[in-house]
Parts: C-alpha cells; structure tokens; sequence
C-alpha cells in the first residue's frame, strides 16, 4: 500500500510539471532603442502547446484583423488563428515548416533574465537570423515560430539592427486562451489562409466581375451594369465609404482579349454628378446634348470641358490593350511563352476627395469594333496607411479630350491642329494651396508620320503664362513583347508592339504628369494647353487624348 501511495504521488508530481504553463512577454527594439508605446508580444508556453499573441488581444481590445498562432507538441505543427472581424474566425495549419528549419548552432552563451542561453543562427531570405534559446525551464516555445525545436527562445535578432527580446518571465495557472477563442472557426488550406486574412486589411469594392465591352448591337444593360455606346461602355454605380486622411486607393483592371487582336485604347473614369448636368446625360440622351468646345478650327468636340453647369467624366486610370492577350496565344514563336492576363493597377488617392463617402457611376471603355471584344473584371481597394503624399481635400475636373462615346457619335481629340488647343476656364470659390493639374496625356494617329509615334511638345499655360513643357514618350514598350501574342512582326526584326511611342505602350498604363501650379486666388482662372498637332496624310489623322484634374488645398 505505502509503495501504491508513493506511486500516485510520482504521478501528481509529472503531471504538475508537465501542465506548468510560463507567461512571457517580449519587446521589440531597434538598433538598439525600445519604442515605449508598443504592445508587448505575448507567449503561453508549457510541454503541450505554445501560444503567440500579444497584450491587446488578451484584453480582446484589438483592431481587426489580427492574429493567433499556437505550436502543437509535439508534433510541432502550427495552427494559425485570424479573427478577420466580430465573429469570423478562419484557421489553418502547418505541420511541416518547423521540422524543416535549419540552424547553425554556437558555442556562444549569455543571460537574458537569469537564464543560460546559447545562440544559433539561420538566414531566411538573405537576412540573418540569430536566436537566443535557453533549457534551463526543460521547455520549447518562443515569439515566433522559430526555433521551436531549440529549446525557450528568450531574444531573436535580424540582421544585427532588429531584436525582440523576453522582458519577463513567470509561472501563471490560467491563461484564458478559451475566452478570446470561442465561437465557430472556419478551416481553410494555407494559402486560403493568407488571402483571406490579407484582404481582410483593406476595403474591397467590386465593380466588374469577368464583364463583356465589345461592339455589338446586342450588347444590352442587365440589372448591374449598364451598356452604351454598342458595348464599348460599361458602368456600375458605386458606393464610396467615407476615406480618411490617412488612407490609399488603388483601382485595379484585368484585361484578357475576347476576339480583339489589336491594341486599343482603354480607360477608367468615374461620372461627377454635383452640377446641373453630367457625363451620364449624354449617355442616355446623346453626346451632342453636353456642351459644346469650339476653337475656331471649324470641329464641335461635345463634354470635354467643365462649364459652371458640367463636369466631364474623371479619368483615374488610362490604360491599353495589348496585341490580343490570351486568346490569340495559340500563335506560337519559338522562346516566347505568352502572357495570359493584363494587370493595371494604379494609385488615385489624389481623387479623394471626389469620391469619399459618394455614390458614383463608374465606367470602363475600351474603343473597339469587335464583337468578341475584351473581358475585364475591376475593383477599388482602400488601405489604411501613415503615407501622406496626396494631402489635397480638392480635386475640380477641368477636362478630358478621350471620346469615350467614340462608337456614340463622339469625335476624336482634334482640336490641337491650330494655335488655340484646348482652353478651359474656371472660377475658384477659395484660395487653393499647392494647386497641382493631374494631367494624363496620349498621342495617337497614322502611320510612321502619325503622332502615335512621333515625339510632340505638350505645353500648358496657367492664366497665359507657361507653366510646364515636355514631350510625352515612351521608349520601353518592347519590355511588354509577352503581353502581345498578335502583335505584327517587321523586316527589321521588331514588332509592332516594341515601337515606342506617344506616352503609351500596348498592354500598359499611362501614368499622370503632377504639374505644380502653386497658389491660386479664388476668382476666374484658364488653362490651356497647345500641342502641334500633325497634320492629316490621307484618311490618316493625329488626335490627343488628354485629361486634367486641378488638385489643391482650400
């Protein structure tokens, strides 16, 4: 009986040991400094399980999304926790990495809180990665998942300038980890993982899913998305959440060739809809009943240019097709292994304040002819972010010369072939600081002598002075020959699509010129701007299409 007792008591003891859990938390420093106000990373460790998380998501006082990750023993598999909101949990796990981590052990040693620790060293992406481990507590565990294996890592350091290093250690009985994980948790594979928690960061607005815009008189509006223009046009109204000061936008298009081989000219644009008439009224009533510029070369170009009682449609992103993507890479050239989608994606946080907290119709045009067209699908993603390069709260259109109803009748941008160009004015109700003109410029027309491929001088006055001069060209169009399985292949042994040209290459984006105007008063102000335009060789003429956006601070 006495031997049976002593028995039992062994027993009460291995298991009391075996379920001692330590607390530890750890600060992160660099180059030696510690940030005061940081939130200590947290660990829950004992024989069976490791927990990583921090203080705020102890106190379930943190923003979401945010992280768990807990080291099973001793499998050493990882299970990963995202709380993506209020009661959406997913989860996913990963029992081979840690097995797969490789160290240099040292012989080097030192005390971090009283306790003997040696060092080994990894490299994870070309950094070097010392960890700090100790086996004076006879168990494994740490801030990350790295050397897990090792023994308690106290400290790891990258690259000898960032460290995260324990603070304090202590034994704890109850870590209330149930609390914080509680409520149904969704499984998913890793890399479902990732994507889901990464786009639980940012705001999605979807705006086109896999849509047709081609040229066909079939091509009718449906319940989400209105047509016009035989389908060269494609809108969706949008909601805009309000956007703060410290967050970024992005517009985001993908573009495959639906039977369109040729490179056509592309662009994203939203409607402004606080004046008495809009953009979307020539849609739905005709180009020819938006105001009309003239310039005194004999043309009527309708809905170009912003009067007290309209606003032409805002471009936030030019782009171009390239040579029949994706459907046409059945033409196969030795050494090239086509492209299959084109990305465009641009930064429009300088619009901001046009579209925070708005309603918007927002449009895709792609001039073509053809009845399969091209598919696009398209998003806008908002980001909390601390940069602060766009600090305006105005953005005005001013103008915006692309014939985005060319298939409805609208003529090309022709208006630079005399001395005048395009003129717009503008009354300012307030002074506006550090005004800018977001200006988007493409030349476009004929052959060899056209102004696609000759290099002309944009110019742009502010009130009839000079304000800026350059020649909008692109030299760097056959890096994109990947992206252009149709493209045409000449005696000199280029291709069509390696030419450079005006501002734009097929398959590409043309980014905005941000041209300093300083301060404006408030009062009546004009912009101009001349281009000398080539002159026409047969049924072959030069066009620009140019837009412009006025941005400042009031």
């Amino acid at each position: 009986m006495p031997k049976r007792i002593i028995q039992i008591f062994l027993l009460f003891l291995f298991c009391l040991s075996y379920s001692q859990t330590y607390e530890i938390q750890y600060l992160s420093s660099s180059n030696g400094k510690v940030s005061p106000e940081q939130t200590p990373t947290l660990v829950w460790v004992n024989e069976k399980e490791n927990f990583i998380l921090n203080n705020k998501i102890r106190e379930q006082k943190s923003d979401y999304p945010f992280e768990i990750t807990k080291i099973e023993k001793p499998s050493n598999t990882i299970v990963s926790y995202g709380f993506l909101k209020p009661g959406e949990i997913i989860s996913t796990s990963d029992a081979e990495s840690i097995g797969k981590q490789n160290f240099e052990l040292t012989n080097e040693t030192k005390k971090i809180l009283g306790y003997n620790c040696k060092k080994a060293v990894t490299k994870i992406n070309s950094n070097t990665i010392e960890v700090w481990y100790t086996n004076d507590l006879k168990i494994n565990g740490g801030p990350s998942n790295l050397g897990q294996k090792l023994g308690l890592v106290l400290e790891i350091e990258r690259n000898k300038n960032s460290a995260t290093t324990a603070n304090s250690i202590k034994k704890v009985k109850k870590t209330n980890i149930e609390d914080i994980l509680k409520g149904s948790i969704n499984t998913t594979d890793l890399l479902g993982y990732r994507d889901l928690l990464w786009k639980s960061r940012f705001t999605t607005l979807k705006v086109f899913e896999n849509e047709t815009i081609n040229f066909s008189e079939e091509s009718k509006s449906d319940e989400t998305t209105k047509r016009f223009a035989n389908g060269t046009i494609i809108l969706k109204k949008v909601k805009f959440p309000a956007i703060s000061e410290g967050e970024n936008i992005f517009v985001e298009l993908k573009q495959q060739s639906n039977g369109d081989a040729y490179d056509r000219t592309g662009t994203v644009f939203f409607i402004p809809q606080d004046k008495s008439q809009s953009f979307f009224d020539g849609l739905e009533k005709g180009v020819k009943t938006l105001p009309v510029y003239e310039n005194g070369n004999g043309k009527q170009y309708y809905g170009v240019t912003a009067t007290e009682a309209y606003n032409p449609a805002v471009e936030m992103m030019r782009f171009f097709t390239s040579f029949g993507i994706e459907k046409f890479n059945h033409i196969q050239l030795k050494g090239k292994n086509w492209q299959t989608l084109n990305p465009y994606r641009q930064d429009i946080t300088e619009l901001k304040p046009e579209l925070s907290g708005k309603e918007l119709w927002i449009g895709t045009f792609i001039g073509n002819y053809d009845k399969g067209g091209h598919k696009v699908s398209m998003e806008i993603t908002i980001h909390k972010s601390d940069q602060g390069v766009n600090k305006n709260n105005k953005a005005i259109p001013l103008f915006n010369t692309v014939n985005i109803m060319e298939m409805a009748g609208q003529d090309y941008a022709t208006m630079f072939n005399n001395d005048k160009g395009l003129l717009v004015e503008f009354t300012l109700k307030k002074d506006l600081k550090n005004a800018q003109l977001r200006y988007i410029t493409t030349g476009h027309g004929g052959w060899e002598n056209g102004d696609e491929f000759v290099p002309k001088t944009n110019s742009i006055y502010l009130d009839g002075q000079m304000k800026f001069s350059f020649v909008p060209w692109r030299t760097d169009c056959g890096s994109y020959r990947l992206y252009n399985p149709a493209s045409g292949n000449f005696q000199d042994g280029l291709s069509s699509s390696d030419l450079s040209r005006s501002n734009w290459c097929p398959g590409t984006i043309t980014n905005p010129e941000f041209i300093s105007l300083g301060d404006l008063k408030a009062g009546k102000h004009t912009i101009q701007v001349k281009i000398p335009q080539g002159a026409p060789e047969g049924s072959s003429f030069s066009a620009w299409n140019i837009s412009g956006v006025l941005l400042g601070t009031e």
